[in-house]
């Protein structure tokens, strides 16, 4: 059996292609979401089948997720980003009790069940503070790139703190903090020190616990991985290609739904 996940988020589209019953990934894809989202789920699920050497008739079953899983075609189930991610967590990570999802443009803190299945979950979705969002402007800000951010984040000597989390006025912050002096690094730190505080009051809300996964784009950024674990107190863990977390989810459920 051949199954696909397409997870078409605010900014970046993903898809996985799954090969069952032993669940090995076949092909994988990720690219920017742009202004059409149906377009781009077509675009990036084709980049996923020609990886896995197969064509669109060869999927036994399909399921959407993301903001734009509406507009998917010939998706044989639209599920939320929150059964998916879930479900994508803790196939790579078993175990996991709770999983911390920083997206394009959300944040999302979802508790599970021993069984994996997602007890509740809050989410920021009215501002883009703690987002992929944020740290490209953030990014700009200081002149530096993505992959760059969270390496000079660890260089800091004394985080400097950030007491907006809006994004418009912690990048007003930033000007001011590089005007009277701080270093980049120290900056740095502290936005990812801003946005760990901001997970935090999405978790509290929750009954969190160990193993924590984190997964999202802003994942892959090491500054925010380690106040994250400072400020919560907990480990937390960055499963492998945390962008596609809720794609290999969705893949999954087709798997099970298709049983």
């Amino acid at each position: 059996m051949i199954t696909a996940g397409v997870d078409i988020g605010s900014l970046t589209a993903k898809a996985v292609v799954l090969q069952a019953p032993a669940l090995t990934t076949a092909g994988r894809s990720i690219m920017p979401t742009g202004s059409l989202p149906a377009e781009a789920a077509v675009l990036v699920l084709d980049a996923a089948l020609a990886e896995a050497g197969l064509a669109r008739d060869d999927i036994d079953a399909l399921v959407a997720t993301g903001y734009g899983r509406i507009g998917v075609e010939r998706a044989d189930w639209r599920i939320t980003e929150i059964s998916c991610h879930a479900r994508g967590a803790r196939h790579l990570l078993p175990g996991v009790r709770t999983v911390i999802d920083l997206g394009g443009q959300d944040a999302k803190v979802i508790s599970l069940d021993e069984d994996g299945r997602p007890l509740d979950f809050e989410m920021n979705d009215r501002c883009a503070a703690g987002t992929g969002r944020f740290f490209e402007l953030m990014s700009a800000a200081l002149n530096l790139t993505l992959p760059e951010f969270g390496d000079i984040a660890l260089q800091a000597q004394a985080p400097a703190p950030i007491s907006n989390t809006c994004t418009v006025f912690a990048e007003s912050e930033v000007i001011g903090l590089l005007a009277e002096g701080r270093s980049v690094p120290d900056i740095a730190a502290g936005l990812c020190e801003s946005v760990a505080r901001r997970v935090l009051q999405l978790a509290n809300r929750l009954h969190v616990r160990e193993p924590m996964a984190f997964c999202g784009g802003v994942a892959y950024n090491r500054g925010v991985l380690a106040a994250l674990r400072q400020v919560l107190g907990l480990e937390v863990v960055v499963p492998e290609q945390p962008q596609l977390v809720g794609a290999l989810g969705a893949a999954l459920l087709a798997v099970e739904r298709s049983q």
